[in-house]
């Protein structure tokens, strides 16, 4: 026995169902593509910690500062590595465009830099990392690009100065320099008077 085909009432319905789940579905799948590029400045936030810290925990080694910057740089790599696994699970991941030949439509070309032997056009670094979702952009990559040349010669690092603050070549401390204090033997010393005519 063969069921009679939906009139045109019940066709109107399905049609107004589907069209309401569709609507739930990309409402849906807004907010969760909103929450994952919100998380990806806290990926910026973690991945610039990780770097900053791993120095501190390796100066000084043995020193209780020493010892507190390795325990944040270690907790700091492993919420790191917990939100790249969660957004991994939601397929969101980095470009790692390093080497590679930008495309125009996930990247942003920002600056160039010469190199000795990277080619030329391809990525140096990613100043702001790119992700995708899936084969979907996410988020474009900010980057510097190669060029043919000599690579610049490394900034020199700031070295503290005795007073605990970086030297800066003295200018700085060129500013706030103070005018000499007279010593207690120069204040001691009688001022010279000037000569004058005898009163008479």
């Amino acid at each position: 026995m063969t069921t009679p085909p939906p009139g045109a009432d019940e066709l109107s319905k399905l049609r107004v169902r589907v069209a309401a789940l569709a609507r739930k579905r990309d409402d849906a799948e807004a907010r969760l593509t909103g929450l994952l590029g919100a998380l990806l400045s806290l990926d910026d936030l973690l991945a610039d910690t990780v770097r900053r810290s791993a120095p501190l925990g390796r100066s000084g080694a043995g020193r209780t500062g020493a010892l507190a910057a390795s325990a944040v740089h270690e907790q700091t790599v492993a919420a790191h590595q917990m939100l790249r696994a969660e957004l991994a699970r939601h397929d969101v991941h980095p470009m790692d465009l390093v080497g590679k030949i930008p495309d125009p439509v996930e990247t942003r070309a920002m600056s160039a830099e010469p190199h000795p032997s990277a080619p030329e056009g391809t990525v140096l670094r990613e100043t702001v990392t790119g992700f995708r979702r899936g084969t979907d952009c996410l988020r474009p990559a900010d980057v510097v690009l190669a060029v043919h040349g000599p690579a610049p010669a490394p900034e020199p690092a700031a070295q503290p100065s005795p007073d605990g603050q970086p030297d800066d070549g003295g200018t700085t401390r060129a500013s706030r320099k103070q005018p000499r204090r007279t010593n207690r033997a120069r204040r001691r010393k009688p001022l010279s008077r000037k000569s004058s005519k005898r009163r008479r």
